[in-house]
């Protein structure tokens, strides 16, 4: 494996509307997505976020939705935009919708959009409630992502959002330990995080990759998610705390 190789292309996140779910690492692998593409992009969720993206020194808009696109396309052509809708508290930003993302996607030149798509309160792990996830229709890549540090840690509400169904999902119940089993199979579910990606392309990743013994468990998840299910030919580790070179490995087909 060449570790230089670019998550933008390991992903196909180079252009279209690019959706992170799950768990454990959407913000991190969003904002190095898109501060890496050499083009102009755009990020943005359509689930509540509770962070802001001034850090980027991307242009930011932040209206109700019906207004974003107009205040979209008057920032400067040349800058990448991260955009919301305001929140109902402090700090929180709302999420836009399918229509407005694909609309300004499209009108306003991005190369990519990179798009959080739903929430897990800073979980390492989740399931899918029935209205998750929020992908807009023309949604291109799906990254389903958990974090390899659930792996040993008992299933509890620190640890997974929305236990119950990660509970029905993987096949386990609360209070009990959390095994690369278990992750493989909320990967690889079509109940889990296969949810709703229909014929999208799709390339799970498995964050929190610290070192070779937590890349052994990450490796055998990857394994067994590959085994379930033919959506995906590759799993991606990595540890998207180390920003210069976040790729740890490949699980292929």
């Amino acid at each position: 494996m060449n570790r230089d190789e670019s998550l933008l292309d390991l992903l196909e996140a180079r252009t279209g509307i690019v959706c992170a779910v799950g768990a454990g690492g959407k913000k991190s692998l969003l904002q190095h997505l898109a501060t890496t593409h050499p083009g102009r992009v755009a990020i943005t969720a359509t689930a509540f976020t509770t962070y802001s993206q001034e850090h980027l020194g991307f242009a930011v808009a932040i209206e109700e939705d019906e207004q974003l696109p107009a205040r979209v396309a008057s920032l400067d052509p040349l800058r990448s935009v991260a955009y919301a809708c305001p929140g109902d508290k402090p700090g929180r930003r709302a999420g836009v919708s399918a229509a407005t993302i694909e609309r300004i996607h499209r009108d306003c030149g991005f190369a990519a959009t990179y798009v959080k798509a739903d929430g897990a309160r800073m979980r390492m792990v989740k399931a899918p409630r029935d209205d998750e996830p929020a992908l807009p229709p023309g949604c291109t890549t799906v990254v389903p992502i958990l974090s390899a540090r659930a792996i040993g840690e008992p299933l509890t509400q620190a640890i997974a959002h929305r236990v119950g169904h990660v509970e029905r999902v993987a096949g386990l119940r609360e209070g009990e330990t959390i095994t690369a089993e278990h992750l493989g199979r909320l990967l690889a579910s079509p109940d889990g995080m296969m949810k709703a990606t229909g014929q999208r392309c799709v390339v799970p990743l498995i964050n929190m990759v610290v070192d070779e013994a937590r890349e052994a468990l990450a490796r055998r998840a990857a394994e067994v998610a590959l085994g379930i299910s033919d959506r995906f030919d590759r799993v991606i580790l990595a540890c998207l705390a180390r920003a210069e070179r976040p790729l740890v490995s490949v699980v292929r087909r």
